[in-house]
Protein backbone atom coordinates (compact mmCIF):
# COMPACT_ATOMS: atom_id res chain seq x y z
CA UNK A 1 0.00 0.00 0.00
CA UNK A 2 1.35 3.41 -0.99
CA UNK A 3 0.05 6.51 0.74
CA UNK A 4 -0.59 9.83 -1.00
CA UNK A 5 -0.26 13.05 0.99
CA UNK A 6 -2.86 15.73 0.29
CA UNK A 7 -0.85 18.95 0.20
CA UNK A 8 -3.81 21.26 0.92
CA UNK A 9 -3.97 20.08 4.56
CA UNK A 10 -0.87 18.95 6.43
CA UNK A 11 -1.22 15.36 7.65
CA UNK A 12 -4.18 14.49 5.40
CA UNK A 13 -3.32 11.21 3.66
CA UNK A 14 -5.06 9.07 1.03
CA UNK A 15 -4.46 5.34 1.48
CA UNK A 16 -5.38 3.24 -1.59
CA UNK A 17 -6.83 -0.18 -0.82
CA UNK A 18 -6.41 -3.36 -2.85
CA UNK A 19 -9.55 -5.37 -3.59
CA UNK A 20 -9.00 -9.04 -4.50
CA UNK A 21 -11.80 -10.26 -6.76
CA UNK A 22 -12.59 -13.76 -7.97
CA UNK A 23 -15.67 -15.76 -8.98
CA UNK A 24 -16.83 -15.97 -5.34
CA UNK A 25 -16.76 -12.22 -4.66
CA UNK A 26 -14.05 -10.03 -3.19
CA UNK A 27 -11.79 -9.52 -0.20
CA UNK A 28 -10.11 -6.34 1.01
CA UNK A 29 -7.83 -5.73 3.98
CA UNK A 30 -8.97 -2.34 5.27
CA UNK A 31 -6.24 -1.48 7.70
CA UNK A 32 -3.38 -2.95 9.64
CA UNK A 33 -2.06 -1.11 12.69
CA UNK A 34 1.64 -1.39 11.86
CA UNK A 35 1.13 -0.36 8.22
CA UNK A 36 -0.97 2.67 9.16
CA UNK A 37 1.60 3.72 11.77
CA UNK A 38 4.38 3.30 9.19
CA UNK A 39 2.57 5.48 6.62
CA UNK A 40 1.88 8.18 9.20
CA UNK A 41 5.30 8.03 10.84
CA UNK A 42 3.82 7.55 14.32
CA UNK A 43 1.92 5.02 16.38
CA UNK A 44 -1.85 5.16 15.99
CA UNK A 45 -4.48 3.73 18.32
CA UNK A 46 -8.03 3.55 17.00
CA UNK A 47 -10.61 3.28 19.81
CA UNK A 48 -14.04 3.47 18.18
CA UNK A 49 -15.53 2.61 14.79
CA UNK A 50 -18.64 4.33 13.42
CA UNK A 51 -20.84 3.74 10.42
CA UNK A 52 -22.94 6.41 8.75
CA UNK A 53 -25.61 5.99 6.08
CA UNK A 54 -26.91 9.06 4.26
CA UNK A 55 -29.10 9.80 1.27
CA UNK A 56 -28.37 11.78 -1.90
CA UNK A 57 -27.79 15.48 -1.23
CA UNK A 58 -27.15 15.09 2.51
CA UNK A 59 -24.29 17.23 3.80
CA UNK A 60 -22.88 16.32 7.22
CA UNK A 61 -20.42 18.64 8.89
CA UNK A 62 -18.12 20.35 9.26
CA UNK A 63 -17.59 18.71 12.70
CA UNK A 64 -14.74 18.65 15.21
CA UNK A 65 -14.16 18.23 18.95
CA UNK A 66 -12.19 20.73 21.02
CA UNK A 67 -11.57 18.26 23.86
CA UNK A 68 -10.47 14.78 22.89
CA UNK A 69 -9.87 15.76 19.25
CA UNK A 70 -10.31 12.86 16.87
CA UNK A 71 -8.19 11.69 14.00
CA UNK A 72 -10.27 9.59 11.59
CA UNK A 73 -9.57 6.73 9.23
CA UNK A 74 -12.49 6.94 6.82
CA UNK A 75 -13.67 4.88 3.85
CA UNK A 76 -16.79 4.65 1.72
CA UNK A 77 -18.37 1.20 1.87
CA UNK A 78 -21.10 2.00 -0.66
CA UNK A 79 -21.71 5.05 -2.86
CA UNK A 80 -19.78 8.24 -3.55
CA UNK A 81 -19.09 11.37 -1.52
CA UNK A 82 -17.26 14.65 -1.65
CA UNK A 83 -15.20 14.69 1.54
CA UNK A 84 -13.95 18.00 2.92
CA UNK A 85 -11.34 18.66 5.62
CA UNK A 86 -10.53 22.10 7.08
CA UNK A 87 -7.28 22.65 9.03
CA UNK A 88 -7.98 24.35 12.38
CA UNK A 89 -4.43 24.03 13.82
CA UNK A 90 -2.83 27.47 14.17
CA UNK A 91 0.63 25.84 14.29
CA UNK A 92 0.07 24.11 10.94
CA UNK A 93 1.44 25.62 7.71
CA UNK A 94 -1.95 24.83 6.16
CA UNK A 95 -4.04 26.53 8.90
CA UNK A 96 -7.33 27.79 7.45
CA UNK A 97 -6.99 25.79 4.24
CA UNK A 98 -9.27 22.99 3.12
CA UNK A 99 -9.02 19.89 0.97
CA UNK A 100 -11.81 18.35 -1.08
CA UNK A 101 -11.53 14.67 -2.02
CA UNK A 102 -13.90 12.46 -4.02
CA UNK A 103 -14.25 9.02 -2.42
CA UNK A 104 -16.27 6.07 -3.68
CA UNK A 105 -16.77 2.39 -3.12
CA UNK A 106 -15.87 1.80 -6.78
CA UNK A 107 -12.28 3.00 -6.19
CA UNK A 108 -11.51 1.78 -2.66
CA UNK A 109 -9.23 3.92 -0.58
CA UNK A 110 -9.15 5.38 2.90
CA UNK A 111 -8.62 8.92 4.04
CA UNK A 112 -6.58 9.69 7.15
CA UNK A 113 -7.86 12.92 8.72
CA UNK A 114 -5.53 14.28 11.42
CA UNK A 115 -6.56 15.65 14.81
CA UNK A 116 -7.33 19.36 14.79
CA UNK A 117 -9.31 19.37 11.55
CA UNK A 118 -13.01 19.90 10.87
CA UNK A 119 -14.57 17.23 8.69
CA UNK A 120 -17.68 16.95 6.55
CA UNK A 121 -19.03 15.22 3.48
CA UNK A 122 -21.70 15.56 0.81
CA UNK A 123 -23.43 12.48 -0.65
CA UNK A 124 -23.23 12.43 -4.46
CA UNK A 125 -24.78 8.99 -5.07
CA UNK A 126 -28.31 7.77 -4.30
CA UNK A 127 -27.00 6.84 -0.86
CA UNK A 128 -23.63 6.41 0.80
CA UNK A 129 -22.41 4.25 3.63
CA UNK A 130 -19.21 5.33 5.40
CA UNK A 131 -17.10 3.62 8.00
CA UNK A 132 -14.68 5.59 10.10
CA UNK A 133 -12.47 4.61 13.00
CA UNK A 134 -11.37 7.34 15.40
CA UNK A 135 -8.54 7.89 17.89
CA UNK A 136 -10.77 9.13 20.74
CA UNK A 137 -14.39 8.57 21.69
CA UNK A 138 -17.21 10.93 20.83
CA UNK A 139 -17.31 13.86 23.27
CA UNK A 140 -20.60 15.70 22.64
CA UNK A 141 -19.91 18.47 25.16
CA UNK A 142 -16.96 19.73 23.10
CA UNK A 143 -18.36 19.13 19.61
CA UNK A 144 -18.17 22.13 17.31
CA UNK A 145 -19.72 22.74 13.90
CA UNK A 146 -18.07 24.99 11.36
CA UNK A 147 -20.46 26.47 8.81
CA UNK A 148 -20.34 24.43 5.59
CA UNK A 149 -20.87 27.47 3.35
CA UNK A 150 -18.66 30.00 5.12
CA UNK A 151 -17.66 32.68 2.58
CA UNK A 152 -14.13 33.00 4.00
CA UNK A 153 -13.45 29.30 3.42
CA UNK A 154 -15.15 29.28 -0.03
CA UNK A 155 -15.34 25.50 -0.19
CA UNK A 156 -16.28 24.44 -3.75
CA UNK A 157 -19.04 21.98 -2.88
CA UNK A 158 -20.41 19.99 -5.82
CA UNK A 159 -24.02 21.01 -6.54
CA UNK A 160 -26.23 17.92 -6.50
CA UNK A 161 -29.44 19.55 -5.25
CA UNK A 162 -30.54 23.21 -5.07
CA UNK A 163 -29.63 23.15 -1.37
CA UNK A 164 -27.98 20.32 0.59
CA UNK A 165 -30.00 18.47 3.22
CA UNK A 166 -28.67 19.52 6.64
CA UNK A 167 -29.40 18.68 10.26
CA UNK A 168 -30.49 21.62 12.44
CA UNK A 169 -27.08 21.46 14.16
CA UNK A 170 -25.20 21.68 10.85
CA UNK A 171 -27.43 24.50 9.55
CA UNK A 172 -26.54 26.52 12.67
CA UNK A 173 -22.75 26.08 12.30
CA UNK A 174 -20.31 28.83 13.28
CA UNK A 175 -18.61 31.17 10.85
CA UNK A 176 -14.84 30.80 10.39
CA UNK A 177 -14.13 33.98 12.38
CA UNK A 178 -16.17 32.64 15.34
CA UNK A 179 -14.78 29.11 15.40
CA UNK A 180 -12.49 27.99 18.22
CA UNK A 181 -9.23 26.61 16.85
CA UNK A 182 -6.35 24.48 18.08
CA UNK A 183 -2.84 25.65 19.07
Amino acid sequence: MTSIACEQVQGLVRLPLRRHVDARGSFMECWREEQLSQHLGRAVRLVQENQSESLHGVLRGLHYQLEQPQAKLLRVIDGQIQDVVVDLRRSSPTFGQHASVLLSSEHPEQLWIPEGCAHGFLVLSERAVLSYAVTSVYHPASEQVLRWDDPVLSIPWIRVTPEPLLSAKDAAGMRWDEAPTFP
